[in-house]
């Protein structure tokens, strides 16, 4: 979907209100799939300084949990807000993705919002224990006798804690 913004801030469009769905199903999202189209709504308004505008976007997104390997899915329901100022169109570095005419590709910003809203790192829950070492399961599911994950101690750290009055010998 295109929204001709040039010629909504020089009055020449009416204000909009329109529901669209943005199908990102084959779209980048650092391993994370969003298998269905997002539901969205675009409006925009004549404000004092230029252009209200508002995108909502209602998407599901899938993937995998970093700590379990367990499958996620997380809801996304969210509203941006922009103001833009007539000016503005002619900047190079204007963060919407405009076209040459000042054409808006709302779809497009559909997608990078989602994109900035979807974390880089997925869980399943925020308490996810993740695997166990030593026999892959779920570490809450897991028999496997408790073991010290812990790294060994980095034997560059030994002058700084020498500076702190730590007994490197006693700090792990």
């Amino acid at each position: 979907m295109v929204f001709d913004l040039h010629r909504f801030l020089q009055g020449e469009k009416p204000p909009a209100n329109v529901p669209f769905t943005a199908d990102s199903s084959r779209r980048d999202f650092g391993g994370v799939q969003v298998p269905s189209p997002a539901e969205c709504n675009f409006s925009a308004q004549l404000a004092a300084e230029g252009a209200a505008l508002a995108l909502a976007v209602k998407a599901v997104a899938e993937g995998v949990c970093a700590r379990c390997l367990g499958p996620v899915r997380r809801c996304f329901d969210f509203t941006c807000e922009y103001l833009v100022r007539p000016r503005e169109l002619a900047d190079p570095d204007f963060e919407l993705p405009l076209d040459e005419n000042g054409c808006l590709d709302v779809e497009e910003l559909a997608y990078q919002e989602l994109y900035l809203a979807i974390p880089r790192v997925l869980l399943c829950s925020p308490d996810c224990p993740g695997l166990c070492a030593v026999c892959g399961q779920r570490k809450d599911a897991c028999t496997c006798a408790p073991t010290t994950d812990a790294a060994p101690a980095d034997a560059r750290l030994n002058v700084l804690k020498k500076l702190l009055g730590q007994d490197p010998k006693e700090v792990h």
